[in-house]
């Protein structure tokens, strides 16, 4: 059973954040956001595929106004991702977002922080600060760590913020490196009571991204710490969504769609069961259903070794067994067996 750290609640938009909540799913446009009708159409797949919270990178004024458009056309809670300029934070607020990445000690000048927290706190909308390891400040104490560092910077944009009575405070540490970041983040975890967002970042295409997030993030899930996620690829956002639930559904923190249990195959292994698998896993990529299915190579051992699935097929020479919960219900001609399982899902 993991114990999930206690953070405070906050509000994005329709969404609950820290808490009891449950973790929510975040990813990031890949459109240019000034294209207003491409984004709003990444947005909505997003939407259909699972997503909770999406950040739209601002990187000037027609960005900034693109939003007024881009909000009451979604429905999950846009968060504007703004770097050193004020204005923008400014013009994200009155375009409807709801919610900033932003980094209070990056402004600079103190007058302009207050207005962007002021609008902010009126609008009751919250800041995330986002800290990564490979854009520190220079001014830090060269003896401490990477981790150290990064926490150091966290908590003096943290100071900035409660100096102005501003507590919708969310809190990401992010780097490249698992043991780094994992520092970091349990660092902090207890020096603040603010909800975290984590990720491992920048951790390239989804071959090898996928394993440095799972290992990264997975261990903090474990831990009891984290309160949104988001799997950074180079890929396609949806995939990154798809990895999210999938790391989140190992721990069993979160169900939403089919789990595949599938055998690695072996020498009793009598048919294309690599093939099967794969078929399989594209059909319940369709399917919302919270149910387990399992694709085994082996006819003896199959039922027995997913008993605990709702629905699987245990493939054999020439054709294979349909069990439930482990019973077999059917036996099936081998070219047929994946069909009879898809429609058995189907009446479920």
């Amino acid at each position: 059973m993991i114990t999930r750290r206690q953070s405070t609640e906050i509000r994005l938009g329709n969404l609950t954040i820290g808490g009891s909540a449950p973790i929510s799913v975040q990813s990031m446009t890949k459109t240019d956001t000034r294209n207003i009708p491409a984004t709003i159409a990444q947005i909505k797949e997003l939407e259909e595929c699972g997503c909770e919270i999406i950040r739209l990178a601002i990187p000037d004024m027609e960005a900034a106004s693109a939003l007024k458009s881009i909000r009451p056309k979604v429905k999950i809670p846009i968060v504007a991702d703004i770097h050193f300029d004020y204005r923008l934070a400014l013009a994200s607020l009155s375009a409807g977002v709801d919610g900033l990445r932003l980094n209070p000690g990056n402004i600079g000048d103190p007058e302009r922080v207050k207005a962007v927290v002021k609008s902010a706190k009126e609008r009751e909308i919250p800041i995330r600060i986002g800290v990564n390891a490979g854009s520190l400040p220079k001014d830090l104490p060269p003896e401490l760590t990477i981790a150290q560092k990064m926490v150091k910077a966290a908590m003096g944009h943290i100071k900035i913020l409660e100096g102005l009575d501003f507590g919708l405070i969310k809190v990401s540490l992010k780097a490249f490196d698992v043991p780094t970041t994992i520092e970091a983040y349990t660092q902090i975890a207890s020096l603040i009571p603010y909800p975290l967002h984590v990720g491992i970042t920048e951790t390239g295409t989804p071959k090898t991204g996928l394993v440095r997030s799972a290992v990264g993030i997975g261990n903090l899930l474990y831990m009891g710490i984290g309160d949104t996620i988001r799997v950074s690829l180079t890929a396609p956002p949806h995939e990154e969504v798809f990895a999210a639930y999938e790391i989140l559904k190992s721990l069993n923190l979160r169900q939403r769609g089919p789990i595949l249990v599938s055998c690695p195959t072996c020498s009793r292994t009598e048919v294309d069961i690599v093939g099967i698998a794969s078929r399989v896993q594209e059909a319940l990529n369709k399917i919302d259903k919270p149910i387990r299915v399992a694709v085994m190579g082996c006819a003896v051992n199959g039922p027995g070794e997913s008993k605990e699935a709702d629905l699987g097929i245990a493939c054999g020479k020439g054709q294979g067994l349909l069990f439930r919960k482990g019973e077999k219900i059917a036996v099936v001609p081998e070219d047929e067996l994946v069909d009879a399982l898809l429609r058995e899902i189907a009446s479920l």
